[in-house]
């Protein structure tokens, strides 16, 4: 996937209204009797911060469609690893939600190879929806010319939280700008009898490992891992491989989801976390902090002006069986209404280009300068979707899990590269 600068991906859009939620009936596969009010949304939106945005919206779409039961399907498990195989469980056994939470991106690929999804492209059109998202959005959420989820927001994987006070009592000056400079860091820090990160399941294990990648690699290096322009096997990828196997080595490394894991931050074991700005509404919400006072945030080292991005989207599963009312769901989350209810909880900026900038203030208001900057460069996260099929993404799982273990990086890098001819 080529790097996208910010003048490729910000089209133009006028401010639009909220939408009306009540679609009109259709004959497609799904619908069940006009008086059945009920939808059951999917997703894996049950943690502090994204349970409070989630609710917020389940709130306003109540008030918008009087009587309509809402099912909030929700299923813990961080990034959605528990989610996914319980909705797959159900997609095969032909039980379908009415909607159902995926990343934009190549996420969606087999499920359209499966036919579980409908294609929305007459959705947005009807709707205009594809001049208020960034054209280059657009882009990753079609795939063979057909779109197939509505995105709610915009996330950044590439962030590296940390606390400003206990930094300046460790006496460090400033956050690592490069994985070099951390690594320097660590040793400060060991002797100060603090690891310098912290990490946990081994999902965030993963999330840690592509933006080292990022960090070590460059924006074109690192988008040609996922397109097949740049080598795995080669000197310089092994080579970042190693540079990640330095820094678990520093690091305290746990198998907790996210937020016990960014938890260790605030207790001063660990000076860093890399994680995504959905950390920033735990944070200010949950953890009742400050941004810049109670903790602070940067781009993960080596990628200052590069937003790895990803886009929590919802679906049209073929025979849904309230699509009316499915349809209702995607319009809500599509509105600016919808966006800038959710956003500003979850931790995250909107994806149209027409919400409410005011909404968003401290940590969000940085996010959404960076996001609408036209000097920066986008890439796409791995974890989360975007840049390989689940096929592929589940092979490099594995090869982790093999990697975590030996500590291999050329044996890692081949069975990546290997996994990519055999699932591309």
């Amino acid at each position: 996937m080529a790097a996208i600068n910010r003048r490729q991906l910000l089209a133009a859009g006028a401010g639009m209204s909220a939408l009306a939620v009540l679609p009109a009936c259709s004959n497609s596969g799904g619908e069940t009797k006009p008086d059945e009010k009920k939808v059951e949304v999917f997703s894996w939106w049950s943690g502090p911060g994204e349970a409070e945005g989630l609710d917020a919206l389940i709130a306003n779409f109540k008030q918008s469609n009087a009587g309509v039961e809402f099912v909030n399907a929700a299923v813990a498990g961080g990034s959605g690893t528990q989610a996914k195989q319980v909705l797959s469980d159900r997609m095969r056994n032909n039980q379908p939600p009415d909607s159902y939470q995926l990343h934009a991106g190549l996420e969606a690929a087999d499920d359209i190879k499966a036919g579980w999804l409908e294609d929305l492209t007459g959705l947005y059109e009807s709707n205009g929806w594809k001049s208020k998202f960034p054209a280059g959005l657009i882009e990753k959420l079609s795939i063979s010319g057909k779109i197939y989820a509505v995105p709610v927001n915009i996330h950044r994987s590439n962030l590296m939280f940390f606390s400003p006070k206990k930094l300046a009592e460790w006496g460090i000056a400033a956050p690592a700008k490069t994985w070099t400079e951390f690594l320097a860091q660590a040793e400060t820090l060991k002797a100060k009898n603090v690891k310098a990160l912290s990490v946990g399941a081994t999902w965030t294990q993963l999330h840690l490992l592509e933006n080292v990648l990022l960090g070590e690699l460059g924006t074109a290096k690192y988008n040609g891992l996922w397109d097949g322009k740049t080598d795995w096997k080669g000197a310089d990828v092994v080579a970042a491989l190693d540079t990640f196997k330095k820094i678990l080595d520093v690091s305290v490394v746990g198998t907790d989801d996210w937020q016990p894991t960014i938890d260790k931050v605030l207790a001063g074991t660990a000076a860093y976390n890399v994680m995504g700005d959905w950390a920033a509404g735990y944070l200010q919400g949950a953890k009742a902090l400050k941004y810049k006072d109670g903790y602070d945030v940067v781009a993960s080292p080596g990628s200052t002006g590069v937003y790895n991005f990803l886009a929590d989207s919802f679906t049209l599963p073929k025979n849904a069986p309230h699509k009316t009312y499915a349809e209702a769901w995607l319009k809500l989350c599509a509105s600016p209404a919808g966006q800038d209810l959710f956003n500003p909880k979850k931790g995250s900026v909107p994806a149209r280009l027409d919400s409410d900038k005011s909404k968003y203030t401290d940590y969000l208001g940085w996010a959404l300068s960076q996001w609408q900057d036209t000097k920066t460069v986008v890439v796409g996260s791995l974890v989360h979707g975007v840049v390989a099929n689940n096929s592929w993404k589940s092979e490099i799982e594995k090869a982790y899990g093999v990697f975590f273990t030996g500590k291999d990086s050329a044996k890692f890098a081949a069975s990546v590269s290997a996994a990519y001819a055999a699932n591309k």
